[in-house]
C-alpha cells in the first residue's frame, strides 16, 4: 500500500457521485414510501463501505495505471463496469423515473445502480493489490446492494416460477460459474489482505531502519535493489541470486530477517532478469548488454555503492548457486573489498554437465540397487548430453528427484513468495518466462545465453582457490543440484584464513527457504568466530 493522489480513483468516484447528485433531483416519484423500511444492519455496512472506499480511493496510489501488463484487464473489466453504471443512469434519467424503471435490470445485472459500483470498486482493490478497497468494496455490497434487492422485492411481483427443469437447467451453469469466481477471486483477496498485513507488518518492524525497494544505477543502468535492516550502521551482506537470471528478492525476506538485527542485507536482481530487465525493456529488450564479465563490473559497482552509502570499508558477499559462481570470483578478484564470502549450494564443477552427471550416475546406481526400470532416467540424461536445455535440465532432475529427493519437506519461501509485501508486476512477468522455458519456450535460454553459456563452462579448479578473507560453504545435505560431494572435495582444496563447510541436515538446494532460521544461525555463528580476522570499517 503506498499512500499518494490517485487519479484513477478521482475518476472512479467522479463517475460514482455525479449521477448520485443528479439522481437527488430526480427521484422515483413513489421513492419515499420504501425508504423508510431500510434494514438498520445494512445501513451501517453501507455507510462504512461507503467511508472506506472513499478514502482509500483518494489517499492511496495503488490504482493508478501501471502500464500494460496481465492485470490490465482487471482494470479493464472494472472501467467496463463503471461505463455500465452510467448508461444504467442515462436509461434510468430517460424513463418515467417510477421505482419499477429504478430497479430494472441492465443486461441480466439486477440493482444494476448498486452492483455495478460495488463490483468496479471490488476489481479496482484487486487491481491495485488493496486490501482495504476489496473489504470496503465487500462492506459497501453486503449493505447497499442487500438495501435495493430488499427495495426491488417490495417493488416488482413475482412472476410465476419457470419449470423445475428449466430452473435446474440454467441454475447449474450459474452455481459452477459462482463457485469458480467465489474460488477465484477469493484467493486472489486472501493473497492481496496477506500482503497487505504483511507491509504493514514490516513498516512497524523496520521503522527504525531500513525497508527500502529502489532502483540504483550501476555502469549505465537502473538496476533494483531491496535493502533490509534495523541498523544501517551494521555489516552489509550482498546477497547473489541463482539462475542465472533467477532473482529471489521477493522471497528473501524469509530468512534475511533472521539476519537484520546484525546485518544490513542486500538483495539484487541483476542485469537482464527480474524488475532490472523490465526496467530496461526498452533501451536494451534483447539483453545486448548482458555477459558474464559485465555481471563482475554491476557487482563491484553495487559494492562500491553500499560501501559508500552505509560507510563501509569491506562488504559480505554471499551467493546462491549461480550467485556463489558470481560471488566467489569476484571476491578472489576483490579480496581488498570483502571481509567474508558465503556460498550457498557453491557452484565447483558445471563444465561438460559435470554436476548433472553427478546426479545422474548416483541415481542410476541407486535405481539399478532397487531393481527399478532405468530407461526414463538413461533417455533424459542422454536427451541432457545431445541438446543441454532448460527443458532437458529439468526432465533429468525429475527422473532422478525419487532417489534424491530431500528429507526436509517443508518450505517457507513458496509462503513467503504468495504473501510476499514486495511481489510486483514484473516479478511475475518474469517467472512466468522461467516457467515457460520448461515447456520447451526459449524466451529464457536467449536472454540469458551468455551467462548459460559460462556457467556451462565452469571449473573453479582452473581458476584461483587462495581466498583472503573468511569463506563458508553452506548446503542442504541433500542438494543434487549442486552435490555437496563436489564441494566438500573443493572445501579440501581451498585457502582461506578461517573456512568452514556446514551442512542443514535434510534440505535441499535452498536450505534457506527451507529452515531459515537454522541457516542464518549457521550464518551468524561462523561470523562470530571470523571477527578476529574480519574488518567491516
Amino acid at each position: 500500500m503506498r499512500f499518494g493522489f490517485s487519479y484513477i480513483g478521482l475518476i472512479w468516484l467522479i463517475m460514482l457521485l455525479v449521477p448520485n447528485f443528479i439522481w437527488t433531483k430526480n427521484k422515483p416519484k413513489d421513492y419515499e414510501e420504501y425508504v423508510h423500511n431500510e434494514n438498520k444492519v445494512l445501513l451501517i455496512f453501507e455507510r462504512a463501505g461507503q467511508f472506506v472506499v472513499t478514502s482509500v480511493a483518494l489517499v492511496l496510489s495503488d490504482f493508478n495505471f501501471k502500464g500494460w501488463n496481465f492485470w490490465c484487464p482487471v482494470l479493464i473489466i472494472s472501467l467496463i463496469c463503471m461505463v455500465l453504471y452510467e448508461i444504467y443512469w442515462i436509461r434510468y434519467f430517460r424513463s418515467d423515473k417510477t421505482m419499477k424503471d429504478f430497479y430494472k435490470n441492465l443486461l441480466g445485472i439486477p440493482v444494476a445502480g448498486a452492483t455495478l459500483p460495488v463490483i468496479a470498486f471490488f476489481l479496482l482493490g484487486i487491481y491495485g493489490g488493496n486490501g482495504l478497497m476489496i473489504l470496503g468494496s465487500v462492506m459497501l455490497g453486503i449493505g447497499h446492494i442487500g438495501i435495493h434487492l430488499a427495495h426491488k422485492k417490495e417493488v416488482i411481483e413475482p412472476g410465476a416460477k419457470k419449470h423445475i427443469v428449466k430452473r435446474i437447467l440454467i441454475g447449474i451453469p450459474k452455481v459452477i460459474v459462482s463457485m469458480v469466481l467465489i474460488i477465484v477471486l477469493g484467493f486472489f483477496v486472501v493473497v492481496i489482505i496477506g500482503r497487505n498485513i504483511n507491509q504493514i507488518k514490516r513498516v512497524i518492524d523496520y521503522s527504525d531502519g531500513i525497508n527500502k525497494s529502489e532502483y540504483v544505477m550501476l555502469n549505465g543502468q537502473e538496476q533494483y535493489i531491496l535493502t533490509m535492516g534495523h541498523d544501517i550502521s551494521n555489516p552489509v551482506i550482498i546477497s547473489l541470486h541463482g539462475g542465472p537470471g533467477a532473482p529471489s528478492t521477493i522471497t528473501d525476506y524469509c530468512w534475511i530477517d533472521y539476519l537484520t538485527d546484525d546485518y544490513t542485507v542486500i538483495s539484487w536482481d541483476q542485469r537482464g532478469c527480474g524488475r532490472t530487465y523490465y526496467h530496461n525493456v526498452n533501451t536494451d529488450p534483447d539483453n545486448s548488454t548482458v555477459s558474464f564479465e559485465q555481471a563482475m563490473n554491476d557487482l563491484d559497482a553495487l559494492v562500491e555503492y553500499a560501501r559508500n552509502t552505509y560507510k563501509q570499508d569491506k562488504v559480505i558477499i554471499m551467493g546462491h548457486s549461480y550467485g556463489s559462481l558470481l560471488g566467489s570470483q569476484y571476491v578472489l578478484d576483490h579480496p581488498e573489498k570483502v571481509s567474508a564470502y558465503i556460498g550457498i549450494g557453491q557452484e565447483v564443477i558445471e563444465e561438460d554437465l559435470y554436476a548433472y552427471t553427478y546426479d545422474y550416475n548416483d541415481a542410476l546406481a541407486k535405481a539399478r540397487e532397487a531393481g527399478d526400470d532405468t530407461g526414463e532416467m538413461e533417455n533424459a540424461y542422454e536427451n541432457l548430453i545431445n541438446n543441454p536445455t532448460v527443458a532437458n535440465m529439468s526432465a533429468l532432475s525429475n527422473s532422478t528427484l525419487k532417489y534424491h529427493s530431500p528429507r526436509v519437506t517443508e518450505d517457507v519461501s513458496t509462503t513467503a513468495t504468495i504473501f510476499s509485501p514486495y511481489f510486483g508486476v514484473d516479478d511475475a512477468r518474469w517467472y512466468w518466462v522461467i516457467l515457460s522455458a520448461l515447456t520447451g519456450n526459449t524466451a529464457y535460454e536467449d536472454l540469458e545465453k551468455p551467462l548459460i553459456d559460462y556457467l556451462l563452462d565452469f571449473n573453479a579448479y582452473k581458476r584461483n582457490t587462495d581466498f583472503q578473507m573468511p569463506v563458508l560453504f553452506i548446503s542442504g545435505s541433500d542438494d543434487w543440484s549442486c552435490p555437496v560431494g563436489p564441494i566438500e572435495e573443493y572445501y579440501d582444496v581451498i585457502t582461506a584464513p578461517q573456512k568452514e563447510m556446514y551442512l542443514v541436515d535434510g534440505c535441499g538446494h535452498s536450505p534457506q527457504g527451507q529452515l531459515p532460521e537454522e541457516f542464518c544461525q549457521a550464518i551468524k555463528r561462523f561470523l562470530d568466530v571470523c571477527k578476529h580476522v574480519i574488518t567491516f570499517n
